[in-house]
C-alpha cells in the first residue's frame, strides 16, 4: 500500500531523504536503506545481508524476499552454509540470478 500525501508518494520521498543523506555522511546505502548486499564468489558461494525471509527453497531455485522485491537464484545442490539475523550464506552450483522486484 502506498500512502499518497498532497500527490506525494511519501515512501519515495522518505527513500530519496534517506539516500541524500547517506550520500553526504558517506554511509553505505545499503545499511542505511535496507537495501539487499549481495556477495557472489564464483559461482558457488552467495551471501545476502538484510534478507527479509526465505520464500522458496527447493533442489533448483531458491527465492529470497528483500525490501526490493524477490531475488530469485537458480542451479542445484543448494545449501544454507549460514542463517543468522537478516544475514544469509548458501553454497551450491548456480547459474544465475535475477531480481524480480516488487511491482
Amino acid at each position: 500500500m502506498k500512502v499518497l500525501f498532497e500527490g506525494v508518494n511519501l515512501e519515495e520521498k522518505l527513500d530519496k531523504a534517506k539516500s541524500d543523506l547517506a550520500e553526504k555522511l558517506d554511509l553505505p546505502r545499503d545499511v542505511v536503506m535496507d537495501l539487499p548486499k549481495i556477495v557472489i564468489t564464483g559461482n558457488s558461494e552467495i551471501i545476502i545481508e538484510n534478507h527479509k525471509g526465505i520464500i522458496v527453497f527447493d533442489e533448483k531455485q531458491i527465492k529470497i524476499n528483500s525490501r526490493v522485491g524477490l531475488v530469485s537464484i537458480y542451479g542445484r545442490e543448494f545449501e544454507i552454509l549460514f542463517l543468522g539475523g537478516s544475514t544469509i550464506t548458501l553454497k551450491g552450483k548456480f547459474q544465475s540470478v535475477v531480481y524480480e522486484g516488487n511491482e
